[in-house]
C-alpha cells in the first residue's frame, strides 16, 4: 500500500555512508527529507547529489536532515562520492543509505514496476518532528528534481504549522499568505492577523506573512 500524508513515517535501521542509522531515532527532533536515487554513477543523481549538498545550509537553517538512498551499497556509495564532489564542485556532506536488500525502497514503495522493477523512482518524502509524512513528491528516474522546491514546500510546512495561513501558487518566503476561509470572526482575525488584509474575494483574503 501507497504511504499517504499523515501515515507516520516507516522506521528501519540500514548502514550508510555515515555508518547504522536508525531512521526515527537519527530524525530526533528534526524534519527530514528520505529521497531514493535510481542507481550509483548515474549523470542525473550525481547532479542532484551535488546541488543537496550545496543547500547544507539551508537545510540545516530549516532543522532539516537530509538522507538519500540507492538500491547499492554503501561501498559503491563512498566510490561515487568522490566522482560527484569532482564534477560538481560539492562533497557529499549527508548519509547516503545502502539498500541492496531493497528494504527501503520496499516499504516506501519506491520501485514502481511498470516503470522500472528493479531500479527506485526519484521519491521525495518531507517527514516532520512527530515522523509523519508531510509531502510526497515522485519524479520518473528521467527527470531531475528541484530542490529549491523542496526547500520551498518545508518553508511553507512550516509556516502553516505555526500560524493560521495557506501559501498561494509559487509562495516564497516573505511574500503575502492567504488567510484560511475558516476564519470568519472579527476578532479572531485582528488577532491572528494584526498586520491586516486585503479581501480580493469573501474567500480571497490575502495578509503579509506574519513572521516577516
Amino acid at each position: 500500500m501507497s504511504l499517504r500524508l499523515g501515515d507516520i513515517a516507516p522506521d528501519f535501521e540500514q548502514d550508510s555512508t555515515d555508518g547504522k542509522i536508525r531512521f526515527h531515532e537519527w530524525l530526533g527532533s528534526s524534519w527530514g527529507v528520505l529521497f531514493s536515487h535510481p542507481k550509483d554513477f548515474t549523470p542525473v543523481c550525481t547532479t542532484e547529489l551535488g546541488y543537496t549538498a550545496r543547500l547544507q545550509k539551508e537545510f540545516e537553517k530549516r532543522n532539516v536532515k537530509v538522507l538519500a538512498v540507492s538500491v547499492d551499497d554503501v561501498e559503491s556509495h563512498k566510490r561515487w562520492s568522490s566522482d560527484i564532489t569532482e564534477t560538481q564542485g560539492y562533497a557529499v556532506n549527508f548519509p547516503i543509505l545502502g539498500d541492496p536488500d531493497r528494504k527501503v525502497a520496499k516499504l516506501y514503495d519506491m520501485i514502481h514496476p511498470n516503470a522500472n522493477d528493479t531500479l527506485t523512482v526519484r521519491s521525495v518524502f518531507i517527514v516532520d518532528p512527530n515522523k509523519k509524512i508531510r509531502t510526497v513528491i515522485t519524479y520518473p528516474a528521467s527527470t531531475g528534481r528541484n530542490f529549491d522546491e523542496i526547500l520551498r514546500v518545508i518553508d511553507s510546512l512550516q509556516l502553516t504549522d505555526k500560524y493560521t495561513v495557506a501559501t498561494p501558487v509559487n509562495w516564497k518566503f516573505g511574500e503575502d499568505v492567504i488567510i484560511p476561509p475558516s476564519v470568519q470572526d472579527p476578532e479572531v482575525i485582528k488577532q491572528k492577523y494584526p498586520k491586516g488584509f486585503k479581501a480580493l474575494k469573501p474567500y480571497l483574503r490575502v495578509t503579509p506573512q506574519p513572521n516577516h
